[in-house]
Parts: C-alpha cells; structure tokens; sequence
C-alpha cells in the first residue's frame, strides 16, 4: 500500500529506525523471544507478540504474571539474546532496495539511525552491510532512557543534528515507533510489511509499500 502524496517535500535529515525498515530482522526477534519464554513454561503466539510490541510493552510480563522470578527472567533473556545472535548470523536479513534508497538519498540528505536494538545486536545485525556507512550517527537502546513510544530516541536523535523537527522525516515500520515519532513533532512516513500490518498508523505522513517509495515524496 502506497498512501503518499503526489507533491514531494523538502527535508533536509531522515531518521531511520533499523529493524523491519532496513533490515528483515523481526521474525527472527520474535521467534528468540518465544523459543526462550517457552522454556519458561510461557507461550507467546504471534497475534500476542504484535499486540504487545505495537503497545510498547515487554513480552516477558507473561513470565512476570506467572510469577517467574527476576533472576530466571534475567537468564532466559540472555538465552533469548544468544538465540537471536544465531538467527542473525545464519538468516538472509537484506531487503531489496535499501542500499539503492540509501545511495540516492546520501547524496541530497544527512542521515541517521535510531532503534531499540541493543548496540551489540545491532552490531552483529550489520557486519556486513553497508548501510551503516551512509549514516551520520547511530542511537541504540543504551544511548537513551526512555524507549519508543516515548519521544526521547527522536528528540535525541534532532538534538544531535542539531535540526528542527521540521526539516526532518522518521522512516519506521511500528505503532510505537510511530507514535515516538509523533510525539517528537516529526512527520512520519510508515512502511507496511507483515509482520506490522495489524498496527495502528493512524497520524503516519506517508504510508509506504517499500522504502524504494520514499523516492517518491522526498525532493532530491
């Protein structure tokens, strides 16, 4: 689905998050995540997993609610953490057209990336891509406080640009993503795939079929 407008616009930085706009990384979190509560006696399906991320909540309050203790909570995520290295070092992640995107785009913009990713997922997730060399910066989970939906990735991320919301443009691919977004006063152009397609948009800019539509609504 391609909801852009026919008018491009001018902005002068994007602000990309990471997982599921440049790379094919959510399945393979979600199925970490499940292998592990499993083992917790805990089942997360799909629908539950996606209800709970477009929330901004944590998968692992079942296991809370099932009365697991803190300290099995805190092995088990390392388990999830190791489970989820495996599939990035094993699984295809590359989506068609990114690098493309983001070869056209350097040339006219300033670029940066902020996700939720741990800065040492992130790091694995991307030894050997490009993408990483056409941005000016990247923010990771440790680099702020408060994690999407709240503003503060988005408002950190203008502060280091030292730009005003104005001139700038998210590109994300959630609900609370989006909502962070929003609530920095930054437009937002969503881009749909399946694994989010029960989100909520509604406030998105632009709504996108693929990141190769950007090309369509941002002036060169």
């Amino acid at each position: 689905m391609n909801v852009a407008a026919k008018e491009t616009i001018m902005k002068k930085f994007i602000l990309w998050d990471n997982d599921g706009v440049l790379v094919d990384t959510e399945y393979w979190y979600f199925k970490s995540t499940q292998l592990a509560l499993s083992e917790l006696g805990v089942d997360l399906s799909k629908s539950r997993y996606l209800q709970i991320m477009a929330e901004g909540k944590s998968s692992w309050d079942l296991a809370r609610e099932s009365g697991i203790s803190s300290k099995d909570l805190q092995s088990k995520k390392a388990d999830r953490d190791l489970y989820y290295q495996e599939h990035l070092f094993n699984q295809a992640i590359e989506i068609p057209g990114v690098i493309e995107a983001l070869e056209r785009f350097s040339k006219t913009h300033r670029m940066a990336i902020v996700t939720t990713s741990k800065r040492n997922h992130f790091e694995v997730i991307h030894r050997n891509t490009d993408i990483v060399s056409y941005m000016d910066f990247v923010l990771a989970r440790e680099d702020y406080v408060l994690s999407k939906p709240n503003p503060e990735p988005y408002l950190l991320g203008l502060s280091r640009f030292g730009a005003d919301a104005s001139d700038c443009i998210v590109i994300e691919d959630s609900q609370r993503g989006l909502r962070s977004a929003i609530a920095a006063g930054i437009d937002c152009a969503v881009v749909h795939h399946d694994f989010t397609q029960s989100h909520d948009f509604t406030g998105a800019k632009y709504q996108l079929s693929s990141v190769s539509a950007l090309a369509g609504i941002l002036e060169d």
